[in-house]
């Protein structure tokens, strides 16, 4: 009904600008430094020397059972525990399934086990009431070390980013000038290292200096340490000595170990951790379901049934790596002493990212770290003997600014 005088005003709905997609974000992820791998580029006739991976293949048995399995098995879920794998690796290492669970590579594990272990900060914990005459809980606040994530620098530089996306603390304390451990006493004396950190990651033998630790320094340490400590062996097959037995002796420790650098799995992404029953089933809780993929679990399991193959392979790389460190070292360049598949080197007569680009352009990658106070060294992945040939042809070639580094 319209009365004489009125008329009729359109309802205009207001314009809605939709949020930025940034501000969507956490800031906490905002924040976060991400995590810079090693480059993959697809170039013929390129010598990748970047990224630590084994130059040998998998043992043909490897690749057979891989094979094999690309079958109407691939519509399945594999199994969620990779009970195989932990059978095999129990067996390996004089423990139980249970002390073990395998991961979609360490890495994942590596995540797990800061949020298994460590809290957040900033925040608070509900604590039981025990009085007689008081029932029920109270909110305290979550202590430093509690929160506090902590390891040598430099190392993987994936742990701070671990840690901050769990919204921890990251404590990373200095290694000796030479890379090498501080002693408990030294670290006591320092008063930087925690020794009731939450959680303690040691990479041993080291990344990136390839330094190698001995079992008697890691005990000590481990035995120092209040929290859950994590020794993060990725390299230690190309080692001396490993630290395995901590694990199994240790309620609070654990060993990290991958397929991916002795055993030329980096493209099945399988790594496993070692430790008390009890921290081990605290991180399968917390695990994504089905984790590792089928295929990854049948070339695990095959790797452990061929491992002469692979001792043969840790034996050619570490002789390769013995000529490469003799060889450079008679070229003038500082390469430090290494327990892994590559080696920390500082070359003569320019910077080392000069060196790096001076090496691309003759279609040899190696890599450069920016900060962690190894910008004057270069990592250089050890490779067949043949790439080892071809690096030092072409490092023996390299001028700069008319200086002739052929010493050779």
């Amino acid at each position: 009904m319209r009365f004489p005088g009125w008329y009729t005003v359109p309802i205009v709905p207001k314009k809605t600008v939709p949020p930025s997609p940034s501000r969507l974000v956490r800031p906490l992820v905002q924040r976060i430094h991400a995590y810079v791998p090693g480059e993959q580029p697809k170039v013929k006739g390129l010598v990748k020397l970047n990224t630590n991976e084994n130059p040998y293949p998998p043992s043909p048995k490897v690749l057979k059972a891989v094979r094999d399995a690309v079958d109407g098995r691939l519509r399945l879920y594999p199994d969620p525990s990779a009970l195989a794998v932990r059978t095999a690796l129990a067996a390996l290492h004089g423990g139980s399934p249970d002390q073990i669970i395998v991961g979609n590579g360490s890495d994942e594990l590596l995540a797990l086990a800061v949020r298994a272990f460590a809290e957040p900060a900033g925040g608070f914990r509900e604590i039981p009431l025990r009085s007689k005459e008081a029932s029920g809980s109270m909110l305290q606040p979550i202590p430093e070390s509690a929160s506090r994530v902590q390891f040598p620098t430099p190392s993987y530089s994936l742990y701070p980013v671990l840690v901050e996306t769990h919204g921890a603390t990251p404590h990373p304390v200095p290694l000796r000038p030479d890379f090498g451990l501080p002693s408990v006493a030294e670290l006591k004396k320092g008063g930087l290292w925690d020794f009731r950190a939450a959680l303690t990651f040691i990479t041993t033998p080291n990344a990136p200096s390839g330094r190698g630790y001995s079992t008697a320094e890691l005990d000590a340490l481990c035995q120092a340490q209040k929290g859950v400590t994590i020794l993060d062996e990725a390299y230690v097959d190309f080692a001396g000595e490993n630290a395995l037995e901590l694990a199994l002796r240790h309620p609070h420790v654990l060993v990290s170990r991958t397929f991916s650098k002795a055993y030329s799995l980096c493209f099945q992404r399988v790594g496993y951790f070692v430790g008390h029953p009890d921290l081990i089933a605290a991180l399968h809780r917390i695990r994504d379901s089905y984790n590792v993929n089928g295929l990854g679990q049948v070339a695990a399991a095959t790797t452990l049934k061929d491992l002469p193959y692979y001792q043969r392979n840790f034996r050619r790389v570490i002789a390769s790596r013995t000529r490469l460190t003799r060889e450079l070292a008679g070229l003038g360049w500082k390469v430090l002493p290494s327990s892994t598949n590559f080696i920390l080197a500082e070359p003569p007569t320019a910077p080392a990212k000069d060196w790096l680009e001076a090496l691309r352009e003759r279609k040899i990658l190696v890599r450069w770290f920016r900060g962690q106070g190894i910008e004057n060294f270069l990592r250089i992945t050890i490779g067949t003997e043949e790439e080892v040939d071809t690096l030092l042809r072409e490092v023996r070639r390299i001028r700069f600014h008319g200086a002739d580094v052929n010493r050779g």
